[in-house]
């Protein structure tokens, strides 16, 4: 029995993505279940972990008794939608440089991925908690936000004393950021450097003898083919952020839960964190369905 080209793929795309599914199976099945169950209840005892049934009172807390919540929720959506698209610019346009043929090439695409593999997790954490970047925890007191200070990109003294104090904790804050956004653009890079070379030359060179600009064949050639990648970056980088190890709301529900042992409330700030963040996921899908050009289907 022949199998056709099409089924071929489809199977191929199953036998990729089985890890992943037995993965999820294995180990984070049962997890989020255990999650929602204990969302909708209230621990009486940690050693037994007993816990009651309170029905949605650990919801509407969430939304309309926590003072801290909402804050930090929004503080974390604010900052996600300010660095989302200063990442995907800044890797796309260094991608856009990598991809040519200069000096030190290979050694500016290794600097940049660098910081992917030595600049994670616990090596992250400890780097801020030495204050580089504009790093902000929460303390025991939710009401209380330590912030450290910039040992990146920082403003020069002879600037910086012609500067009033509010226009220069801005710009701190901003240097700040950018430091660790440039930290954070590695995967970003090497996506679209894969997908910068996997664009036939021919289509350039058809362009360039009908009389068009780099600009033009930017516009017309490259970024329309390159939005399958931009949709996958955006996706990556979004999740990235709003999972962050400096993310607020992250390091408050870790607080709840560990700190102030209330597993069950701290189950149903995840899940409302969860089902935002994934709302996000579907409506950038349903956004960018017609406008992502998918060569070869």
């Amino acid at each position: 029995m022949k199998i056709g080209l099409e089924k071929r793929k489809v199977i191929s795309g199953y036998v990729f993505i089985l890890p992943w599914m037995l993965g999820f199976l294995a180990f984070l099945v049962y997890p989020l279940v255990m999650s929602f169950y204990m969302g909708f209840r209230k621990m009486t005892s940690v050693s037994g972990m007993e816990m009651e049934y309170i029905g949605w009172e650990n919801f509407s807390r969430a939304v309309l008794k926590d003072i801290y919540f909402i804050p930090l929720f929004y503080d974390a959506i604010r900052n996600a939608f300010v660095e989302i698209p200063l990442i995907l610019v800044f890797s796309f346009f260094m991608a856009m440089l990598l991809n040519h043929e200069v000096f030190g090439r290979a050694f500016f695409r290794g600097a940049f991925f660098l910081p992917v593999v030595i600049g994670s997790g616990f090596v992250m954490e400890q780097l801020l908690g030495q204050g580089v970047g504009a790093l902000q925890t929460v303390a025991a007191d939710p009401s209380v936000v330590n912030t450290g200070v910039t040992n990146g990109l920082q403003i020069p003294d002879v600037i910086a004393r012609y500067l009033s104090p509010e226009m220069y904790g801005n710009l701190t804050d901003i240097l700040g950021r950018l430091t660790i956004m440039f930290w954070k653009t590695g995967i970003q890079i090497l996506l679209f450097l894969a997908g910068l070379q996997g664009i036939s030359e021919s289509l350039y060179e058809s362009a360039k003898c009908d009389g068009a600009t780099p600009w033009e064949m930017f516009w017309k050639i490259t970024f329309p083919l390159m939005t399958p990648v931009l949709l996958l970056n955006a996706i990556f980088t979004l999740v990235d952020s709003f999972t962050d190890i400096r993310n607020q709301v992250i390091l408050y529900i870790k607080q709840v839960a560990f700190t102030n042992i209330e597993m069950g409330y701290a189950s149903a700030l995840g899940w409302i964190y969860f089902v935002f963040v994934f709302i996000l996921v579907v409506l950038i899908f349903a956004f960018t369905r017609k406008r992502v050009v998918y060569t070869g289907m």
